[in-house]
């Protein structure tokens, strides 16, 4: 299991700028070379992105056009950053920042904090969900663990797309959000917990952020020293940006065009923590004068994996689709992807063991061997089918099976079932094993039919289901079981299970396989209702399936086998039917034709036309703000909110600022934020100088974004029309 990105590192620190370059593909050079402006990257899958924009940064300063102390490259893992301090450091650029949003945010409010609110910075809470827990009984609503995590989640995703409570419910729906529990609790919790935050004097890591672009937003001089620090950005995995790491990347660059971003929007497969492709997509819009280079020179598959990963967004639809990237493999040959069709589930986990074990067997190490698959449930099969052919493994973002709390805690009902279930009513209806099983289960959460919607809650429901369906399999095959021996028969998986895992085969969900690469991949689990997931209704959610799975198909470098099973258990109705994802890829299947990518790679520049009409290419321009009293050019940012000099005479309505600054104490402490981050003084009084009359008058105020402008518009024209919220006039 290694970093995504296979690329060939210098044995020692380049002696040249120039020998930063050797080595590099034309299009990595050109990222590299690419110092000045806005630069976007659009980069596929294994074409070695982090490789080009390690270098870019090494190079700009090994030929001094780059002040290491003056670069931050932002990404979004630990890991990641630390992969790209250590490439930098190889490259002979040691000094440069690289960090994750979150981690340079902290630095620099932990710095700022004392100068921009006084005293001591509030220390970070050390345990979100048992705060979520304490705010949920405040409110007197009950969480179980798994619907607490969601809860969390929610709240998380609220934060990023800087959703307050009061507008949780409807911002849930209109993203189409599954809520683990009714929204107007779920904003009853958040709220609550905002409220035990600021009472116990601690924040958490999406108020990090929040509070940064906070300070930055406000303090004008300490945004400046900012930006004095740090004059050129790069951005990794730009497509996984939320609305609100997108503010604070704003607010880093002011005025200044020196940003790089790196992404690819068919490898979006977060939307539901606030991540959008959007950003990236919209770059060129934003920065008319960029520079835009396509990696399609994909380095890590062979053309087999390639041909396969092509074929799945040649079908594609949507935005994202409309900016894919077709890749051509620098590999040699390889063989072609397998594909199994098998009975059921069991014969599809020990099919894929059988095989692991003849790969390992054959001189494949174990631990470039993965098994993936779309939800975490699944992996009880492959766990105990691998540990049946004695193939070593390790989980990867998931616990054991059997180390799983609902399901320590369901083996905990059922061996007290074993035991005492003579005195137990919930079973005096139970007639055999499977029936006694679903009776004791149901007490902890198991129902006949799933929950709907996805997340903990969901997992939690396929666990003990997995406990019901091993049941039913065991009944089957041994005449008489009692729940004791399935108790005893539960132990024995259990302990079998605990096999040395140094040189494992990875086992891991295709969220939790992004950034990661092996020789060999299983797909397992390709069905109809598993992938897309049932619960992906929309177009958009189904298009983020296909996404998903482009990202399992590209992780593997050599072999990729895929398969799918008939029926869930043996014996099975056979009603289950392959993914479409994989209608006219597999032989024997029949598919709509694929749309051609949107161009190769290379390299495209912003242009402009001259007076001649020729085409010539452009820099982004920015026309001058001027004072609306004197005409004198504004570079201050409270004057530019003002359109006017500090000196200058002010045509302000006293009484509607006043107005305006009693509604925005209301709005803050509904929000639960600082009065600032609704709107700044300097944005009332611009408000109460123009007397906008209407959205447009008042989006061109600055200040007022499209995102105020739809949470505050209306309330905040009322005022100007000097009726008050109930729609009454106010008499001067």
């Amino acid at each position: 299991m290694t970093a995504a990105t296979h690329s060939t590192l210098f044995p020692q620190t380049p002696g040249s700028a120039d020998a930063v370059l050797e080595g590099l593909d034309p299009e990595q050079r050109e990222v590299a070379t690419a110092l000045h402006g806005p630069v976007c990257v659009l980069a596929g899958a294994g074409t070695g992105k982090t490789r080009a924009i390690t270098h870019r940064i090494a190079y700009g300063v090994r030929a001094g056009i780059l002040q290491p102390s003056s670069v931050l490259a932002v990404t979004f893992t630990n890991r990641a950053a630390g992969e790209m301090r250590g490439r930098l450091r190889q490259l002979g650029a040691a000094g440069v920042q690289a960090r994750t949003f979150h981690s340079a945010a902290l630095r620099q409010l932990q710095y700022f904090w004392p100068k921009a609110v006084g005293g001591s910075m509030p220390r970070l809470v050390d345990r979100k969900v048992q705060l979520v827990a304490d705010a949920a009984a405040a409110c007197r609503i009950r969480l179980d663990r798994g619907e607490l995590r969601d809860v969390t989640g929610e709240i998380e995703w609220s934060k990023v797309t800087q959703t307050v409570p009061a507008d949780y419910a409807l911002a849930a729906a209109k993203a189409g959000r599954e809520a683990p529990r009714n929204p107007a609790e779920i904003a009853q919790v958040y709220s609550a917990y905002e409220d035990l935050k600021r009472a116990r004097g601690v924040i958490d890591f999406e108020d990090v952020l929040l509070l940064t672009v906070a300070v930055l937003q406000d303090r004008h001089d300490i945004a400046e020293q900012v930006r004095s620090q740090y004059q050129h950005f790069v951005v990794d995995e730009y497509q996984d940006v939320s609305p609100l790491q997108q503010r604070l990347l704003e607010l880093w660059l002011g005025d200044r065009e020196n940003l790089c971003v790196v992404g690819d929007a068919s490898q979006t497969i977060y939307s539901f923590t606030g991540a959008t492709p959007d950003h990236l997509l919209d770059f060129r819009t934003r920065h008319p004068g960029a520079t835009v280079v396509k990696l399609v020179r994909d380095y890590r598959s062979t053309p087999q994996v390639v041909h396969l990963a092509n074929g799945l967004l040649a079908q594609a639809r949507g935005r994202a689709a409309d900016h894919r990237l077709e890749l051509i493999s620098q590999r040699t040959a390889g063989p072609e992807p397998v594909y199994t069709e098998c009975t059921d589930e069991p014969a599809e986990a020990e099919g894929a063991a059988r095989r692991i074990r003849e790969l390992i067997d054959a001189g494949c190490r174990a631990s470039e061997i993965a098994v993936l698959f779309r939800t975490n449930s699944q992996s009880e099969t492959y766990e105990q089918a691998l540990a049946d052919a004695g193939v070593p493994y390790q989980l990867r973002g998931a616990e054991r099976f059997f180390d799983r709390p609902e399901v320590r805690k369901a083996g905990v009902a059922l061996r007290g079932a074993a035991r005492f279930g003579g005195n137990d009513s919930l079973l005096d209806d139970a007639v055999d094993l499977p029936s006694q099983v679903r009776a004791v289960l149901s007490g902890e959460g198991w129902t006949t039919q799933p929950p709907a919607g996805s997340g903990a809650v969901r997992e939690r429901w396929e666990s003990l289901a997995a406990l019901v369906n091993l049941a039913q399999d065991f009944a089957a095959s041994r005449t008489g079981a009692t729940l004791s021996d399935l108790v005893a028969e539960l132990d024995e998986r259990a302990s079998a299970q605990h096999a040395p895992t140094v040189e494992g085969v990875t086992l891991a969900s295709l969220h939790s396989a992004k950034g990661l690469e092996w020789d060999v991949v299983f797909l397992v689990g390709v069905a109809e209702g598993m992938m897309p997931i049932t619960y992906a209704k929309t177009d958009e959610q189904i298009e983020e399936e296909r996404r998903l799975l482009y990202v399992g198909v590209t992780r593997a470098r050599e072999r990729l086998y895929v398969s799918w099973a008939l029926s869930r258990a043996p014996g099975g109705r056979p009603s289950r039917r392959p993914s479409r994802f994989l209608d006219g890829l597999r032989p024997g299947s029949s598919g709509v034709a694929g749309r051609s990518a949107a161009g190769p790679g290379g390299v495209e520049r912003g242009f402009t036309t001259s007076r001649a009409g020729a085409a010539v290419p452009r820099r982004a321009q920015r026309t001058p703000a001027r004072c609306r009293v004197c005409g004198r050019t504004l570079t201050d940012a409270g004057e530019l909110k003002l359109m006017r000099c500090e000196d200058c005479p002010s045509d302000m309505d006293e009484g509607l600022y006043e107005r305006l600054r009693e509604w925005r104490a209301v709005q803050a402490q509904r929000s639960g934020q600082p009065a600032f981050c609704v709107f700044t003084d300097k944005t009332l009084m611009a408000i109460a100088e123009s007397v906008p009359d209407d959205d447009a008058e008042l989006a061109r105020i600055p200040g007022v974004g499209m995102r105020k402008l739809n949470r505050y518009g209306a309330d905040v024209l009322a005022i100007c029309a000097g009726q008050d919220l109930a729609g009454e006039e106010v008499e001067d």
